[in-house]
C-alpha cells in the first residue's frame, strides 16, 4: 500500500516539475472543409486573400463539382487588379494543374467592389461528370498504373483516370510499356487499341485517363501498326495512276 502511494506521488511531482511533455500526445480532428478557405459556414461562399488563395478555392470548388460559387476577395486594391488576377487564375487552373485540365470546360467571373472586399460570382462548366471526378483514383507513380488497369478490367469498366503523385521524366514509356505488356498479356493485342490522355498535356503529368473501349473516331487519330499498311513493313505503295480524260468527239 506504501509503495503504491509513493509511487503515485511521485507521478504528481512529474506533472508538476516539467515531466508532462512525456505524457502529452497530438489530436488531429478532420473537418469538411479548412476554415482558412470558407468565408461561412454557408458551402457555395469562400475567401481569398492572395493569389494562390484563388487557385486552390476553385481547386476545392472543382473537387466537388461545384457549377456555382461565391469568393470574397480581401486586399485587393482595384477593379483591374481582380479582373486581372481572377484571369490568371482560371488560365492556370484549366491549363496547368491536373484537375482542371482533366474536368473543366470553362469558368466565367464577374466581380462586384463592397465596403472591404470584392465578392466575385463564378460559373464553371465541366467536360467530366461528378461521378467520373468521384471515380479518380490515386497512383504514387506511372509503376502502379498496370495493376490498377487490371482492376479496372476485371471489373469490367471502359475508362480509368488516375491520379499521379510522382511523375518522372520517362514517365510516358513506362505507362505505353505497361500497356503494351498487359494487352499481350490478356490477348487484346486485337482489339482496338486503348486512348490515354495526359493532364496538363505541358509540363509534368498529374493526371492519366484511359479510355478502354474508345469510340471509333477516336481510335482511327491514333491507328495501330497493321500488317496490311505497307508504309509498316518498309514498302514503298504502289502510285496510282491518274485518270486519262475521254476526248470528246
Amino acid at each position: 500500500m506504501k509503495k503504491r502511494c509513493l509511487a503515485m506521488l511521485l507521478l504528481a511531482l512529474c506533472l508538476l516539475t516539467g515531466c508532462a511533455p512525456l505524457l502529452e500526445r497530438e489530436y488531429s480532428t478532420s473537418e469538411p472543409h479548412s476554415s482558412k478557405f470558407w468565408e461561412s459556414e454557408t458551402t457555395d461562399t469562400l475567401r481569398a486573400e492572395n493569389y494562390q488563395d484563388i487557385v486552390n478555392d476553385l481547386l476545392i470548388l472543382i473537387g466537388q463539382h461545384a457549377e456555382q460559387a461565391t469568393l470574397r476577395l480581401y486586399n485587393f486594391k482595384d477593379d483591374l487588379t481582380v479582373a486581372d488576377i481572377l484571369e490568371r487564375a482560371t488560365v492556370e487552373i484549366q491549363q496547368e494543374t491536373p484537375l482542371g485540365a482533366y474536368a473543366v470546360a470553362y469558368i466565367t467571373s464577374s466581380a462586384q467592389a463592397q465596403r472591404s472586399y470584392y465578392e466575385v460570382s463564378l460559373q464553371i462548366g465541366y467536360r467530366r461528370t461528378a461521378e467520373q471526378l468521384q471515380a479518380v483514383v490515386n497512383a504514387t507513380s506511372p509503376e502502379a498504373v498496370s495493376s490498377l488497369l487490371e482492376s479496372a478490367l476485371e471489373a469490367g469498366k471502359t475508362e480509368l483516370a488516375v491520379r499521379i503523385g510522382y511523375w518522372g521524366a520517362d514517365g510516358r514509356e513506362k505507362v505505353e510499356s505497361a500497356i503494351l505488356q498487359l494487352r499481350e498479356e490478356r490477348e487484346l493485342t486485337e482489339t482496338p487499341m486503348w486512348v490515354v490522355n495526359y493532364y496538363p498535356t505541358q509540363g509534368p503529368v498529374g493526371l492519366l485517363e484511359f479510355l478502354l473501349d474508345p469510340p471509333e473516331a477516336l481510335v482511327e487519330e491514333t491507328p495501330e501498326t497493321g500488317e496490311d499498311d505497307p508504309e509498316a513493313e518498309g514498302e514503298t505503295p504502289p502510285e496510282e495512276t491518274p485518270e486519262t480524260p475521254s476526248k470528246e468527239n
